[in-house]
Protein backbone atom coordinates (compact mmCIF):
# COMPACT_ATOMS: atom_id res chain seq x y z
CA UNK A 1 0.00 0.00 0.00
CA UNK A 2 1.26 3.32 -0.76
CA UNK A 3 -0.41 6.59 1.14
CA UNK A 4 -3.65 5.20 1.79
CA UNK A 5 -4.06 6.54 5.51
CA UNK A 6 -6.16 9.22 4.51
CA UNK A 7 -6.27 11.25 7.88
CA UNK A 8 -2.25 12.22 6.96
CA UNK A 9 -1.69 14.84 4.51
CA UNK A 10 0.66 13.77 2.06
CA UNK A 11 2.42 16.02 -0.77
CA UNK A 12 4.47 14.58 -3.46
CA UNK A 13 6.30 16.66 -6.41
CA UNK A 14 5.84 14.25 -8.91
CA UNK A 15 8.56 16.40 -11.21
CA UNK A 16 11.37 14.59 -9.36
CA UNK A 17 9.79 10.67 -9.31
CA UNK A 18 10.76 8.71 -11.91
CA UNK A 19 8.51 6.83 -14.09
CA UNK A 20 8.32 3.36 -13.43
CA UNK A 21 6.81 0.18 -16.07
CA UNK A 22 3.48 -0.77 -16.04
CA UNK A 23 2.12 -3.54 -16.96
CA UNK A 24 2.10 -2.81 -20.91
CA UNK A 25 4.72 -1.71 -23.06
CA UNK A 26 5.30 2.09 -23.27
CA UNK A 27 3.21 2.72 -20.83
CA UNK A 28 4.98 4.30 -17.59
CA UNK A 29 3.52 5.82 -14.48
CA UNK A 30 4.48 7.82 -11.41
CA UNK A 31 2.48 6.34 -8.30
CA UNK A 32 0.91 9.01 -5.68
CA UNK A 33 -1.71 6.40 -3.85
CA UNK A 34 -2.52 2.77 -4.26
CA UNK A 35 -4.13 0.14 -2.27
CA UNK A 36 -3.11 -2.61 -3.89
CA UNK A 37 -0.06 -3.05 -7.06
CA UNK A 38 -2.43 -3.67 -10.10
CA UNK A 39 -6.17 -2.78 -8.55
CA UNK A 40 -8.51 -1.15 -6.02
CA UNK A 41 -8.08 2.69 -5.64
CA UNK A 42 -4.84 4.12 -6.98
CA UNK A 43 -4.18 8.10 -8.13
CA UNK A 44 -1.48 7.81 -10.68
CA UNK A 45 0.50 10.47 -13.55
CA UNK A 46 0.32 7.91 -16.16
CA UNK A 47 2.81 8.42 -19.48
CA UNK A 48 2.10 6.98 -22.96
CA UNK A 49 5.15 7.21 -25.29
CA UNK A 50 3.42 7.57 -28.81
CA UNK A 51 2.17 4.30 -30.43
CA UNK A 52 1.54 3.20 -26.74
CA UNK A 53 -1.82 1.02 -26.04
CA UNK A 54 -3.08 -0.31 -23.28
CA UNK A 55 -5.36 -3.57 -23.50
CA UNK A 56 -9.07 -2.91 -23.41
CA UNK A 57 -10.25 -3.08 -19.65
CA UNK A 58 -13.73 -1.77 -17.44
CA UNK A 59 -13.43 0.25 -14.54
CA UNK A 60 -14.83 -0.82 -11.31
CA UNK A 61 -15.87 2.23 -8.92
CA UNK A 62 -14.99 4.47 -11.83
CA UNK A 63 -12.02 6.19 -13.84
CA UNK A 64 -11.16 10.08 -13.65
CA UNK A 65 -8.93 11.32 -16.08
CA UNK A 66 -6.83 15.04 -16.59
CA UNK A 67 -5.20 15.13 -19.51
CA UNK A 68 -1.84 17.22 -18.96
CA UNK A 69 -0.11 16.61 -22.55
CA UNK A 70 -0.40 15.83 -25.61
CA UNK A 71 -3.70 13.63 -27.07
CA UNK A 72 -5.04 10.72 -25.06
CA UNK A 73 -7.44 8.27 -27.13
CA UNK A 74 -10.07 5.52 -26.82
CA UNK A 75 -12.19 4.01 -29.17
CA UNK A 76 -14.56 7.16 -28.57
CA UNK A 77 -12.56 9.92 -29.38
CA UNK A 78 -9.06 12.04 -29.34
CA UNK A 79 -8.78 14.22 -26.28
CA UNK A 80 -5.99 16.93 -25.87
CA UNK A 81 -4.44 18.90 -23.06
CA UNK A 82 -7.00 19.89 -20.56
CA UNK A 83 -9.50 17.81 -21.26
CA UNK A 84 -11.33 15.90 -18.11
CA UNK A 85 -13.06 12.66 -18.31
CA UNK A 86 -14.83 10.60 -15.52
CA UNK A 87 -15.62 7.08 -16.99
CA UNK A 88 -18.03 5.34 -14.62
CA UNK A 89 -18.19 1.66 -13.59
CA UNK A 90 -19.81 -0.62 -16.51
CA UNK A 91 -17.17 1.66 -19.14
CA UNK A 92 -14.77 -0.46 -21.12
CA UNK A 93 -12.28 1.03 -23.36
CA UNK A 94 -8.76 0.28 -25.04
CA UNK A 95 -7.13 3.37 -24.83
CA UNK A 96 -3.91 4.33 -26.24
CA UNK A 97 -1.79 7.19 -27.56
CA UNK A 98 -0.55 8.27 -31.35
CA UNK A 99 1.57 10.69 -29.98
CA UNK A 100 2.01 9.99 -26.69
CA UNK A 101 0.68 11.70 -23.45
CA UNK A 102 0.82 12.31 -20.27
CA UNK A 103 -1.89 12.03 -17.66
CA UNK A 104 -3.46 12.51 -14.05
CA UNK A 105 -5.20 9.55 -13.12
CA UNK A 106 -7.61 8.26 -10.74
CA UNK A 107 -9.29 4.79 -10.16
CA UNK A 108 -11.76 3.06 -7.96
CA UNK A 109 -13.08 6.09 -6.23
CA UNK A 110 -16.18 6.92 -7.76
CA UNK A 111 -19.49 6.85 -4.92
CA UNK A 112 -22.05 4.75 -5.08
CA UNK A 113 -24.14 5.69 -7.46
CA UNK A 114 -22.10 7.98 -9.07
CA UNK A 115 -22.22 7.11 -13.23
CA UNK A 116 -21.98 9.74 -14.91
CA UNK A 117 -19.86 9.91 -18.12
CA UNK A 118 -18.05 13.13 -18.36
CA UNK A 119 -15.97 14.43 -21.38
CA UNK A 120 -15.11 18.36 -20.94
CA UNK A 121 -13.12 20.07 -23.08
CA UNK A 122 -11.95 22.43 -20.44
CA UNK A 123 -9.95 24.65 -23.20
CA UNK A 124 -12.83 25.56 -24.28
CA UNK A 125 -15.04 25.79 -21.49
CA UNK A 126 -15.70 29.32 -20.10
CA UNK A 127 -15.01 30.27 -16.59
CA UNK A 128 -16.82 31.34 -13.67
CA UNK A 129 -15.68 34.26 -11.41
CA UNK A 130 -14.96 32.73 -7.84
CA UNK A 131 -13.97 34.83 -4.59
CA UNK A 132 -12.24 37.71 -5.00
CA UNK A 133 -9.64 37.34 -7.88
CA UNK A 134 -10.17 33.23 -8.33
CA UNK A 135 -11.47 32.21 -11.59
CA UNK A 136 -13.59 28.76 -11.64
CA UNK A 137 -14.59 26.51 -13.76
CA UNK A 138 -16.60 23.24 -12.37
CA UNK A 139 -15.97 19.78 -13.32
CA UNK A 140 -17.82 17.88 -11.05
CA UNK A 141 -20.75 17.30 -8.31
CA UNK A 142 -22.17 14.60 -6.75
CA UNK A 143 -23.15 14.60 -2.74
CA UNK A 144 -20.90 16.87 -1.53
CA UNK A 145 -17.98 15.87 -3.90
CA UNK A 146 -16.82 18.87 -5.66
CA UNK A 147 -14.14 18.94 -8.90
CA UNK A 148 -13.22 21.82 -10.35
CA UNK A 149 -10.42 23.87 -12.29
CA UNK A 150 -9.09 27.03 -10.37
CA UNK A 151 -7.16 29.79 -12.05
CA UNK A 152 -5.20 32.11 -9.48
CA UNK A 153 -3.85 35.44 -10.68
CA UNK A 154 -0.38 36.34 -9.60
CA UNK A 155 -0.82 38.12 -6.19
CA UNK A 156 -4.20 36.21 -5.37
CA UNK A 157 -4.70 35.55 -1.31
CA UNK A 158 -7.29 33.30 -0.17
CA UNK A 159 -8.53 33.37 3.17
CA UNK A 160 -7.89 30.76 5.81
CA UNK A 161 -10.38 28.02 5.70
CA UNK A 162 -10.88 24.67 7.16
CA UNK A 163 -11.10 21.24 4.61
CA UNK A 164 -14.56 19.61 5.25
CA UNK A 165 -14.35 16.21 3.74
CA UNK A 166 -10.85 16.79 2.38
CA UNK A 167 -8.68 18.60 -0.51
CA UNK A 168 -7.07 17.32 -3.34
CA UNK A 169 -4.80 19.90 -5.04
CA UNK A 170 -2.62 19.18 -8.70
CA UNK A 171 -0.40 21.62 -9.67
CA UNK A 172 -1.16 22.31 -13.83
CA UNK A 173 1.12 25.23 -13.90
CA UNK A 174 2.66 28.09 -11.57
CA UNK A 175 3.35 27.83 -7.85
CA UNK A 176 0.74 27.06 -5.18
CA UNK A 177 1.88 28.06 -1.71
CA UNK A 178 0.99 28.11 1.79
CA UNK A 179 2.03 28.70 5.46
CA UNK A 180 3.47 24.60 4.90
CA UNK A 181 5.38 25.07 1.60
CA UNK A 182 6.11 26.32 -2.17
CA UNK A 183 4.16 24.14 -4.49
CA UNK A 184 5.59 24.02 -8.35
CA UNK A 185 3.85 22.48 -11.32
CA UNK A 186 3.65 18.90 -11.06
CA UNK A 187 3.18 18.74 -7.05
CA UNK A 188 0.52 16.81 -5.69
CA UNK A 189 -1.19 17.58 -2.53
CA UNK A 190 -3.86 15.87 -0.50
CA UNK A 191 -5.19 17.07 2.97
CA UNK A 192 -7.39 15.11 5.43
CA UNK A 193 -10.71 15.97 6.91
CA UNK A 194 -10.65 19.04 8.83
CA UNK A 195 -7.16 20.35 7.71
CA UNK A 196 -6.64 24.05 7.71
CA UNK A 197 -4.43 26.43 5.45
CA UNK A 198 -4.24 29.96 4.08
CA UNK A 199 -3.00 29.19 0.39
CA UNK A 200 -1.60 31.99 -1.82
CA UNK A 201 0.26 32.81 -5.05
CA UNK A 202 3.06 34.83 -6.27
CA UNK A 203 2.85 33.82 -10.00
CA UNK A 204 -0.21 32.74 -12.06
CA UNK A 205 -1.01 29.59 -11.32
CA UNK A 206 -3.52 26.81 -12.54
CA UNK A 207 -5.03 24.09 -10.34
CA UNK A 208 -7.32 20.95 -9.89
CA UNK A 209 -8.60 20.46 -6.82
CA UNK A 210 -11.35 18.08 -5.05
CA UNK A 211 -13.38 18.61 -2.01
CA UNK A 212 -15.14 16.85 -0.47
CA UNK A 213 -14.04 12.99 -0.92
CA UNK A 214 -12.01 12.01 1.95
Amino acid sequence: MLNMDFAKRVVIDSEKQDYQASPMAGVWRKRLAREEAERGHATSIVRYDAGASFSAHDHPLGEEILVLTGTFSDESGDYGPGTYLRNPEGFRHAPFSKEGCTILVKLHQFQAGDNTHLCIDTQNTPWRPGIGQLQVMPLHDFKGESTALVFWPAGTRFQPHTHMGGEEIYVISGEFIDEYGRYPQGTWIRSPHLSKHNPYVEVDTLIWVKVGHI
